[in-house]
């Protein structure tokens, strides 16, 4: 699967270097396989919550950090729609409209 845009995942860890190896190893599983569903996303990170519109989002860092992608389970990419602490999460109005 390919993500778009790896630059924002980078551009996070330089802010908050702590999550620079879960993030990257996040990156490696997903660059490297297929997923066809959220079923098969769950197998591999069975913490990842599911919110509609194919959006998932997944805890970095022992939910210190939170990532919100949309996946196109179709065309095989991923879009990283947000990166930040928990905090700045919880600040989110709505998930479904990112």
């Amino acid at each position: 699967m390919r993500i778009i845009a790896k630059r924002t995942l980078q551009n996070f860890w330089d802010r908050f270097p702590t999550a620079k190896q879960q993030l990257l190893s996040w990156y490696q599983i997903f660059n490297k396989n297929s997923f066809l569903n959220s079923s098969e996303i769950k197998s591999i990170f069975g913490s990842a919550d599911f919110v509609g519109n194919n959006k998932v989002i997944f805890n970095i860092c022992g939910n210190h950090f939170r990532l919100i992608v949309k996946i196109n389970y179709d065309t095989q990419i991923g879009y990283v729609l947000f990166i930040g602490t928990h905090s700045e999460y919880n600040d989110l109005t709505d998930i479904k409209n990112l």
